[in-house]
């Protein structure tokens, strides 16, 4: 589920990652959860490895379970140094209709 991409808009070179909402109770902040495979050093054997990031979302616009785009950015706080870009794909909530 992890992609390391780059965006180039004029500031250089930003990473850009694409995870899970695991949480969205503070106001414009997100967590998102990036999930990637790492080979173990000595057996070879894939593992499943995940992180968790703080994202600044100024409109509020996603919810937990959504797949979102954010972009590396300058420190906002003490913990968040990134920033959401977009949301990929909507999450199916109860109760909504599509």
């Amino acid at each position: 589920m992890s992609s390391a991409h780059t965006h180039t808009e004029g500031r250089g070179r930003r990473n850009e990652r694409t995870g899970l909402v695991v949480s969205d109770k503070a106001d414009k902040t997100i967590k998102v959860e990036i999930d990637r495979l790492v080979k173990h050093t000595r057996y070879g054997k894939y593992m499943r490895s995940h992180s968790k990031f703080t994202a600044h979302d100024e409109k509020n616009e996603a919810k937990v379970g959504d797949k979102v785009l954010i972009v590396e950015t300058r420190p906002l706080s003490k913990t968040k140094r990134w920033k959401l870009v977009s949301v990929i794909e909507k999450a199916v909530r109860e109760g909504e209709q599509s």
